[in-house]
């Protein structure tokens, strides 16, 4: 009995000291990195998004009328018919959105944008690129 009296007196007083230090704790600081969900981002993400799609669209187009994939690193996805081109596209989206977020999340912010106005830019030139060629 001396012995659960003890552990109960010792137990009430670790929690009267976890009460006594959190009631005295500073709150944390509000954050300073802007967030990475900006208008910039959102227009930038949708047109990527869009561009992709649009690339692949054309691209299964072409290989329909006898073109071939230029891109080694795209070609054993775009060969596989549209599900291999999805996938292919799926990973594009996400290495670029996610070199993107590392960018920003280590505080380079204006490689973070430069980045991703290149990479908009260079699927655009893709895009336009196979339209020329369907034509």
């Amino acid at each position: 009995m001396k012995y659960l009296l003890l552990i109960l007196l010792l137990s009430a007083a670790m929690q009267a000291q976890t009460l006594a230090v959190n009631k005295f704790a500073l709150p944390d600081a509000p954050s300073q990195q802007p967030h990475f969900w900006t208008l910039e981002n959102n227009v930038s993400v949708s047109l990527l998004a869009g561009l992709i799609t649009a690339d692949a669209i054309t691209t299964q187009r072409g290989l329909n009328q006898g073109l071939r994939e230029a891109n080694p690193i795209m070609r054993p996805f775009v060969t596989r018919g549209p599900a291999g081109a999805a996938a292919g596209s799926a990973l594009g989206f996400g290495a670029g959105v996610g070199l993107v977020y590392l960018l920003h999340r280590t505080g380079h912010y204006k490689a973070e944008r430069v980045t991703m106005r290149m990479i908009v830019a260079g699927e655009s030139a893709v895009v336009a690129n196979n339209i020329i060629a369907l034509r």
